[in-house]
């Protein structure tokens, strides 16, 4: 499949105060996991608000690759007919992930413990991305592997007949890699441990004992999480409802902090504790944001968040917190160009393997609207209200937060920001413009604007 498309650049411009209640759609972590969690149960899996962007779908398809009857109905849920641990099928074509890391690095551990061959794909940015970090231990349960220097995309595996268990401690805080391993401990006899010294978002835990997996979670001495599953197991099928995902509420949230006089709501949001790093954030750095209806859905706590336009201050942001909100430092930056004083953002190697060089992406956006910072090889230090902010050209780099994140910036500046392509925001949160646009945002397809 050709991966190529149009370019389709956008700029932002000094908003009227953002108003109103807004749905982000399905938190996608869980949307990946969900299909795949039902393909390996035996029966009918049964999702209703799941991320329907280009990154969920290719999991989809990818699923129905793999021998499962993945079906939308009239009503918008999902039903999956499974086909159960062990009974995964060697697809005929290579899958193509396009830009989804996550469904990519999730979808080898899946297949990596079943006697299949399965060659994965995927676009031009995600080709880029190295997957050494899932393949590894992979390889010690007895995958074979063959991919091209650097273990990047495109890749073939053939999983072992008997796979093996090992026990693994992740050298870096990394929930795919380890969602990886216990999706290939699956099928795998034996005990497969994992041990994570830093703890990372537990959506493939929770929802592995609510498809009925007996996982075993225990803590170290040294206060690591140490995760088991025996297999090989059986999964029992489910009805899952997906809350809406905290890292697409960042973008209207931060813009509704940035704006003056706005005031904005976004309903349903999870609130998992492995994933709130940027509300605890925000807060401290003086933001008016409260939560209400807090409630439990399907295991998952999930709430309304509200946000009034507030003068921020810069803080010292933990390296500790950054497994809690990585995906979100691209708006935090943005909301630290508009905070008194200085934002100190630490812990962000992992910026540096996203769909993008984050990190560099990051700094070349605010260089170019006048923010003055400073980047590092896993840090950020931004200085706020130094001058007026915008009037930038933004070089996405096929990245779908760099994009939003800097569109945000431009809601809220002196002068417009331009971003040289929105068309990758598909993949996360397909229904962005429409929703910021009813919010109020200024938002405007003059390619008039990337000159600026």
């Amino acid at each position: 499949m050709s991966h190529a498309h149009t370019p389709e650049p956008l700029r932002a411009a000094a908003s009227a105060p953002l108003r109103g209640r807004v749905r982000v759609p399905g938190d996608k972590s869980i949307s990946h996991r969900s299909l795949m969690l039902g393909t390996l149960a035996v029966g009918e899996t049964i999702v209703t608000g799941l991320l329907e962007s280009g990154d969920v779908l290719g999991t989809a398809a990818a699923m129905r690759a793999l021998g499962a009857r993945v079906e939308r109905d009239a009503d918008g849920a999902w039903h999956i007919q499974g086909v159960g641990v062990g009974g995964l099928l060697e697809p005929t074509a290579p899958l193509d992930f396009g830009n989804a890391g996550t469904g990519v690095r999730l979808c080898l551990g899946m297949v990596g413990t079943h006697p299949i061959a399965v060659t994965a794909i995927g676009d031009a940015s995600l080709s880029r991305r190295p997957m050494g970090r899932v393949l590894g231990p992979l390889r010690e349960m007895g995958t074979q592997v063959i991919a091209r220097d650097g273990d990047r995309l495109p890749l073939s595996v053939r999983g072992a007949t008997r796979p093996l268990p090992i026990e693994y401690r992740l050298p870096v805080p990394s929930a795919q890699v380890k969602s990886a391993i216990l999706l290939a401990a699956l099928n795998t006899p034996g005990t497969t441990t994992v041990i994570e010294p830093i703890a990372t978002r537990d959506h493939t835990e929770r929802m592995l004992e609510g498809f009925g997996v007996d996982l075993k979670i225990t803590i170290d001495d040294d206060g690591a999480r140490r995760i088991s599953i025996t297999g090989p197991v059986e999964l029992t099928p489910q009805r899952i409802a997906v809350p809406a995902d905290p890292s697409s509420a960042a973008f209207p949230l931060v813009a509704g902090l940035l704006v003056p006089g706005s005031e904005v709501t976004v309903e349903d949001v999870l609130l998992n504790p492995t994933r709130t790093g940027l509300l605890d954030t925000l807060r401290e750095m003086g933001a008016d944001l409260t939560i209400t209806n807090e409630r439990l859905s399907g295991g998952e706590r999930v709430g309304d968040v509200t946000v009034r336009h507030s003068r921020l201050k810069g803080i010292t942001v933990p390296a500790a917190r950054a497994p809690s909100m990585i995906d979100e430092y691209p708006v935090l930056a943005v909301a630290a160009a508009f905070a008194e004083g200085e934002t100190v953002m630490e812990g962000l190697e992992e910026l540096r393997v996203k769909e993008s060089d984050r990190l560099a992406a990051v700094a070349a956006g605010l260089a170019a609207n006048g923010v003055v910072h400073e980047a590092g090889p896993d840090w950020l230090r931004v200085r706020g209200r130094t001058g007026a902010i915008g009037g930038g050209a933004v070089a996405t780099h096929l990245d779908h937060r760099i994009a939003m994140s800097f569109l945000v910036m431009g809601l809220a500046s002196d002068s417009p920001v331009a971003v040289d392509d929105t068309a990758m925001i598909a993949t996360s949160f397909p229904s962005f413009l429409t929703l910021m646009s009813g919010l109020g945002a200024t938002l405007t397809r003059d390619e008039a604007g990337l000159s600026a």
